[in-house]
């Protein structure tokens, strides 16, 4: 599931993913709030907060994001991705080195340090 967190300012874009999150639900939450803060400012922030119970991104909704990712990557101001989980992490780590945004990952423990560091002046 893909929930979308709104007491962020306008250009930051922050959502929760926890269990199963399939194509279908990445295309009716993410991809709309993308287009709409797209269209409202020139670069978005990006919060994604990885829940203890994630399990699972459907293939198409990884192929979804990594499509959204590419389509505006000129786009993306700051990255912070909030998870325990170590692959999320690397992964996070290795897209890093290609995307022109500053990223950075937080352990679940600093979630709060994570929501301070995405919306503070560049």
């Amino acid at each position: 599931m893909i929930e979308r967190l709104t007491d962020f300012p306008a250009d930051v874009l922050a959502f929760v993913f926890t269990g199963h999150v399939s194509a279908s639900e990445y295309e009716a939450v993410f991809a709309p709030a993308v287009a709409d803060a797209l269209a409202k400012h020139d670069k978005v922030r990006l919060y994604y907060e990885i829940a203890p119970d994630f399990n699972d991104l459907a293939p198409a909704a990884v192929w979804d994001d990594l499509r959204t990712g590419l389509q505006h990557i000129g786009h993306w101001d700051r990255v912070a991705v909030v998870t325990d989980m170590d692959l999320i992490t690397r992964t996070m780590q290795f897209s890093s080195l290609l995307m022109p945004g500053t990223m950075k990952s937080f352990p679940l423990a600093e979630a709060t340090q994570a929501r301070a560091w995405i919306v503070a002046a560049s």
